[in-house]
């Protein structure tokens, strides 16, 4: 179950559609006009080696499915758009061959799809299995029924783990073997550590450029990487470990590899500029480069940067203005990197 196949880098449509053609079962859980084209005209993923159209199985509500004990909830929401998510599903009723036997949040298996570290302590409030998942999957979505995927036939790479790790059974272990098998068979490679948190504020440490890449058209390197610095001295202060930059690349290895998408001209495929583009109303950078500040200030100390950065998304949301505000000269200057370099 693929809930939000519509939304944050287009994770959900392209994990649904690529294992709708792998011939494993799934349900894309979508809304408006999207969950329409779904559902009638099936998910079409636009690659580097061609455009594939798939049917699939599509949902736009929970009643509109029958959970059993065998499902799984993937949730690929935005994080601002997650609590509702959850409350939707969590109290829906599961079903064996006898009747109901409980609800989706004491039987079934809640993994996170999310960038960021908070939807996972979210999930917990209403699911008692939880796992968590570092996602690196390069994708766009803008049009109803449709994923610009820039790697192909690896579309991602999956960290996925039992969260807190320490909660972690035998039964997670089956669980996820299988669908590590499965997932990377359809052209999402995952892999299993023992924790996925370092993994996950490593990918925090990665997404605070997000909205650089947003408001500005410009390159504008320096910006991000003085966000980095300051993110990873957060880290490090609140004693938080992570895994590092030399690490996950090497890890990527094996992972998607981008190339052009013919007749495509998207932008970036990140989560920020989606959202700007899209005009929704809300970023996701309160989540990103506002869990660094949310650390900070839990700890005593600031994050200047990243402050600067998150107040600056915000203002764009409510302007109503669209990526490339800026120029890398006047962001520079609007978060503060000249005087901290």
């Amino acid at each position: 179950m693929i809930i939000g196949a519509g939304a944050i880098g287009a994770i959900g449509g392209t994990v649904g559609g690529v294992l709708a053609r792998a011939g494993i079962p799934s349900v894309l859980v979508a809304r408006g006009r999207h969950a329409e084209v779904l559902a009638a005209e099936g998910i079409t993923l636009r690659t580097p080696d061609g455009t594939f159209s798939t049917a699939v199985t599509a949902a736009s509500r929970p009643d509109g499915v029958r959970l059993t004990g065998r499902d799984v909830l993937v949730f690929a929401t935005k994080t601002q758009q997650l609590d509702a998510a959850l409350q939707e599903w969590v109290d829906q009723p599961v079903h064996d061959s006898d009747g109901v036997v409980g609800t989706a949040g004491e039987h079934l298996p809640a993994m996170t799809a999310l960038n960021g570290v908070a939807a996972e302590e979210k999930a917990l409030r209403y699911f008692r299995r939880v796992f968590g998942i570092c996602v690196w999957l390069p994708a766009v979505h803008l049009e109803p029924g449709e994923v610009v995927v820039r790697a192909w036939p690896v579309v991602g790479q999956f960290h996925i783990a039992r969260w807190p790790a320490a909660l972690r059974t035998q039964e997670d272990a089956d669980l996820l073997a299988g669908l590590a098998e499965t997932w990377t068979a359809a052209g999402v490679r995952v892999r299993l550590p023992d924790d996925v948190a370092p993994w996950k504020y490593n990918k925090l440490l990665s997404n605070l450029g997000n909205a650089v890449g947003a408001l500005t058209v410009d390159a504008a390197g320096e910006v991000v990487a003085a966000l980095r610095r300051e993110g990873e001295d957060v880290l490090r202060y609140a004693g938080i470990e992570f895994i590092s930059f030399e690490v996950s690349t090497a890890a990527r290895a094996d992972g998607p590899t981008i190339r052009p998408v013919p007749g495509s001209d998207t932008g970036p495929s990140n989560s920020t500029w989606q959202s700007l583009s899209r005009q929704t109303g809300n970023v996701e950078t309160d989540f990103l480069n506002g869990e660094i500040v949310r650390l900070a200030h839990r700890h005593g100390i600031e994050a200047p940067l990243n402050t600067a950065l998150a107040r600056a998304a915000r203002a764009t949301v409510l302007s109503g203005q669209g990526p490339g505000r800026y120029s890398a000269q006047q962001l520079a200057q609007l978060v503060g990197v000249e005087a901290a370099l």
